[in-house]
């Protein structure tokens, strides 16, 4: 690895500028919207439609809390993208936290990320595609866990072996997933696999449907979990060419488009199955399966799954380690972590680390519960990040400021859909919502020693 030497940035913390030059920008406007899509379109919105049907009892509220979410999703890629042009920084949140608040609150994000989050998520969705593999090849527990660790491995190899080459399959598995989604609806309509009149009622809820605030508030929760991932792409705005033009664009392109899948899919699936047969996800995807593809269906919808969580984990593994290399070249991390591979111009060293506790993970098989006791924490980061950009506007005297179009009604509306999700999801479950906080509360003497 090459050798850097550290040099002090305005807050006085060690940065390493030749590591930091080294990531070459060599992404374009494709790469960065597949990011978002890869990463957001996932196993989620096979499952979630379900329950939120179930919940709300109506087309016409299932399409409120798309859009309602998608909103929550626009407003705040319009903001991610002002911050991403501002600070085109590999890193993504922890440089805008960093610009905002400082370094504290940064690392704290940081060390969220590194822990738990991106290793917990990694693993959830690796065992949650060798679960669907054995739809089509029969595995033993021992050899789900074998090829779930094997696929964390070989992307991360994808991804150290060069940027490209990880964005590459990115995009072929992200593009193939939202073609094939997007032909649903043509192949429902083709096949007559479905009935217009499962849409009607529209507007009235069925009987046994939850009352209307409670379904919308928890319609609102699964929709925003299917969402999740969107905000990763800034991460690599320090690789992406232009990025004060790209990236805006690529983020306000990816998550309208996500949306667009979304609610197109959850529509194929009220088509093909009535209100009243819907039960469990699972159940769910099975009966719109054999519907859609006949007696193949579950074998056709479990290899669509299998490429959609592909992507999503291809997306996690290219994203993710810019965190660590963008702490490290702060100094707040290991160094070596900060260096550059000499050949492949990629932080080699970062995307291993993630590989290392993902597989770990994974072999152990103890994270879903870990993962959910920071989802709370994850929303506050999220918020904090965007108040960063009224922050920076009130703080900047030369200009300099992040450029959000509707400012300051764009973070206001992403605001008050965070608030209204905290509130929400500390309500459901205030234990949990407490020992995420507590836990990112230990990452404070842990800055100071890293700091002294």
């Amino acid at each position: 690895m090459e050798q850097t030497i550290p040099r002090p940035n305005r807050r006085g913390s060690p940065v390493f500028p030749s590591a930091q030059a080294s990531l070459p920008r060599q992404l374009g406007l494709g790469a960065a919207v597949a990011a978002i899509a890869g990463e957001a379109i996932g196993v989620g919105i096979f499952l979630t439609p379900a329950g939120m049907a179930r919940q709300l009892g109506s087309p016409f509220w299932l399409l409120v809390v798309w859009l309602l979410m998608g909103l929550m999703a626009v407003t705040g890629a319009l903001c991610f993208g002002g911050l991403a042009a501002r600070y085109p920084e590999a890193g993504g949140a922890y440089v805008y936290l960093r610009e905002a608040f400082g370094e504290r609150l940064a690392f704290l994000y940081g060390w969220m990320q590194l822990l738990v989050l991106d290793p917990g998520v990694t693993a959830s969705l690796a065992v949650g595609m060798a679960a669907y593999t054995v739809v089509l090849v029969p595995l033993s527990p021992i050899g789900q866990k074998i090829l779930g660790i094997a696929v964390i491995l070989a992307i991360a190899a994808l991804n150290i072996g060069a940027t490209r080459l990880g964005s590459g399959f990115l995009q072929a598995v992200t593009w193939f997933k939202v073609g094939a989604l997007a032909l649903l609806p043509v192949w429902a309509v083709v096949r007559g696999a479905g009935r217009g009149a499962h849409f009607l009622p529209f507007f009235t809820q069925r009987a046994g449907s939850a009352p209307l605030f409670a379904a919308l508030a928890g319609g609102c929760v699964a929709a925003f979990y299917s969402f999740g991932g969107w905000w990763d792409a800034a991460k690599i705005a320090g690789e992406v060419r232009d990025p004060e033009r790209v990236m805006p664009r690529a983020l306000t392109l990816g998550v309208v488009g996500v949306t667009f899948v979304y609610i197109l899919v959850t529509g194929v699936f009220i088509y093909v199955v009535p209100f009243r047969q819907i039960t469990s996800g699972e159940t769910f995807m099975a009966q719109a399966g054999v519907r859609l593809f006949g007696p193949a269906g579950g074998a056709v919808l479990a290899a669509l799954v299998v490429a959609c969580v592909l992507g999503s984990m291809a997306a996690l593994m290219m994203l993710s380690p810019r965190v660590y290399y963008a702490m490290a070249r702060d100094g707040l991390f290991f160094p070596a972590v900060a260096q550059v591979h000499p050949r492949f111009r990629t932080p080699a060293r970062a995307i291993a680390i993630q590989a290392v506790l993902a597989s770990l993970l994974v072999a152990l098989g103890t994270f879903r519960q870990i993962v959910a006791y920071f989802v709370f924490v994850a929303v506050v980061f999220l918020g904090v990040t965007v108040a960063g950009v009224i922050r920076l506007h009130h703080r900047a005297a030369d200009g300099a400021m992040p450029v959000v179009p509707g400012y300051p009604y764009t973070p206001g509306i992403f605001l008050g859909f965070v608030v209204l999700l905290l509130m929400l999801l500390a309500g459901h479950n205030p234990l949990q919502a407490f020992y995420g906080v507590a836990i990112v509360a230990g990452g404070i003497p842990v800055f100071r020693l890293v700091r002294r």
